[in-house]
């Protein structure tokens, strides 16, 4: 694996737990632990893809909102209110709810990474309930493409991530009303810019729907 795809592949397989995992709950205890104990400057020095002021700004709210633990029912019930439920999602996680005219999970766009991930042989690791178009399902496929397909990478990125993620990120951003999930958000679309970036990667935007 060259050193930028073991880039990709770190970025991805970092963030997409804290997308995915309750705080109390999930398997990312450890992750959010260390994030908590976290050396901001040299974390920032070493993320890739992002300005280390800009990491660094991202990485002191995040570590802000862990400061009483991730047990703090402030950040589980955040968690929660952001991409569980019960009832309206502020900002729901899911792509084709942003690109689809009825704003609708497993909408166009979800068939569309749904018939990208048969035609690269890759096998969901969610339920069938769950749309393949979680922004944390497709942080860790774009891991697992680093990893094992590099060369399906860039058709991923450019035709089903970067195409609605970052208009997400923003919504997420702007909605969330905890320093760490805020934080996540402006680390993770500052990430998928600077890939996008150094890619070289071309993307048409959607028409956004929500």
């Amino acid at each position: 694996m060259t050193e930028e795809m073991e880039a990709i592949e770190f970025a991805g397989s970092t963030l997409a737990p804290f997308f995915l995992s309750d705080p109390r709950k999930g398997d990312a205890g450890e992750a959010f632990a260390a994030l908590g104990q976290l050396d901001v400057d040299a974390a920032a020095k070493e993320w890739p893809f992002v300005d280390e002021a800009q990491a660094a700004a991202a990485f002191d709210l995040m570590k802000a909102g862990l400061a009483d633990g991730p047990d703090a029912d402030e950040l589980v019930w955040e968690y929660r209110r952001l991409f569980v439920g019960p009832g309206h999602l502020p900002v729901p996680p899911w792509g084709s709810v942003y690109t689809d005219v009825e704003s609708v999970v497993f909408g166009e766009s979800t068939l569309a990474l749904r018939a990208f991930m048969r035609k690269e042989g890759v096998e969901r690791t969610a339920d069938e309930r769950t749309p393949e178009d979680h922004i944390g399902l497709m942080l860790a496929l774009m891991a697992y493409l680093a990893r094992e397909k590099p060369e399906s990478l860039d058709e991923f990125l450019s035709e089903h991530l970067l195409t609605w993620a970052p208009h997400y990120l923003d919504e997420l951003g702007e909605e969330s009303a905890h320093s760490f999930y805020e934080g996540l958000a402006q680390l993770t679309r500052a990430t998928l810019e600077g890939i996008g970036r150094t890619r070289g990667l071309q993307v048409t935007l959607p028409r956004f729907y929500r």
